[in-house]
């Protein structure tokens, strides 16, 4: 098992991860680093490779600004990687990784899914219309992968299936057709999500996911499978009162490197396709904080009904800010909350002075 706490890399914690954080990571590298474009704000788009096997991976994070988890986790991987562990010197044996660890640094300044453009990467693998997407795909023709790891962020209001257990990782191998065929490179890819999912199962029993693989060419996962290389999204989601997501970091750095291994190992058909499917898929049934009993505490919320609760992600002084905002209200059966609050009859409505902005947001509902 490895010490996770060995590879962290300190100096870049929370949820705001912007290029001036990752500059001295970058200061710090024994090899050499590439300017492989530049942003909509003229600010380079760095890569570097490392390793010197026949196994080609690309692996690149923060296409969208605001998610920031699984560039804390790459440059925990490289401290890894330049550590003196013999898995790590295996895997550098076996492959060649290319990192971009921030493909759209715009995004990461104003903390946003996209660009200075406003227009999501993430659909624009097809038209190529950003100066980071050019960036990203010349990037991709030139170092010609045999896998590619895409690396993002989701939301908090996953469940992993209709549980009241978190999504706090998920995966995809993304279809490469309207018809979700499972071509060869897509199988690979689900073998490689089921080598990971093994391994997590050991640290969140029941906590990963699968995401939705609905078909869109435009998305850049579905055009790499389209173009025939293994591609897999990985999506960084909550673990409970971990929103600055130093938890899920190390769980999405063991799951780079369990990618790594079995791909180096040569395991990759030790594991089954039918697996993958036994992932339950993300479903929809968390919100940050669940209010029940409201009426007590304001009589315009109707007996019975509860208030669901979802934080709004605010970029302020550099830091982020989570704001409450009512996001449903009903019976809300099945619904789960990170965070349940049960309204009590009396003065202090049962809510603690942490929580004082969910009890003004109530009390200012008038129907």
């Amino acid at each position: 098992m490895l010490n996770f706490s060995l590879f962290k890399e300190n100096s870049i914690q929370g949820r705001y991860i912007n290029i001036d954080s990752i500059q001295p990571c970058f200061d710090k590298l024994s090899v050499p680093v590439h300017c492989i474009g530049k942003s909509v704000e003229r600010i380079d788009i760095n890569a570097f490779q490392i390793g010197k096997g026949d196994q080609k991976v690309l692996m690149w994070s923060q296409m969208h600004g605001n998610e920031s988890t699984t560039t804390k986790a790459v440059w925990d991987l490289v401290n890894f990687l330049n550590s003196s562990e013999l898995l790590a010197i295996e895997i550098l044996e076996a492959c060649t990784i290319c990192i971009v660890p921030m493909l759209n640094p715009d995004g990461a300044e104003k903390y946003t899914r996209v660009n200075s453009n406003d227009i999501d990467l993430n659909r624009d693998a097809k038209n190529l219309t950003q100066p980071e997407s050019v960036a990203f795909r010349k990037l991709f023709e030139s170092f010609k992968p045999d896998f590619c790891f895409n690396l993002h962020d989701q939301r908090t209001l996953f469940s992993a299936g209709k549980t009241n257990k978190p999504a706090t990782v998920s995966f995809l191998s993304p279809a490469s057709n309207k018809e979700r065929h499972i071509t060869p490179n897509r199988e690979v890819a689900m073998k490689l999500i089921v080598a990971m999912n093994a391994m997590l199962q050991e640290h969140i029993p029941g906590q990963v996911g699968r995401y939705d693989d609905g078909f869109n060419d435009n998305c850049i996962g579905d055009t790499l499978q389209m173009l025939g290389v293994p591609t897999i999204l990985f999506e960084a989601g909550h673990y409970p009162n971990d929103y600055g997501r130093e938890k899920t970091r190390k769980l999405i750095f063991l799951s780079i490197v369990e990618a790594l291994k079995t791909i180096s190992g040569n395991r990759i058909n030790d594991f089954k396709t039918g697996d993958y499917f036994s992932i339950p898929n993300n479903d929809k049934l968390f919100f940050d904080v669940l209010v029940k009993h409201p009426e007590v505490v304001n009589i315009e919320f109707e007996k019975g009904h509860s208030v669901g609760i979802r934080f709004k992600e605010v970029l302020v002084d550099k830091k982020i800010v989570f704001q409450p905002e009512i996001a449903e209200i009903g019976p809300l059966e099945g619904f789960y909350g990170h965070k349940t609050i049960e309204c009590v009859d009396s003065k202090d409505f049962g809510f603690t002075s942490s929580q004082k902005e969910i009890l003004d947001l109530l009390l200012k509902i008038n129907k």
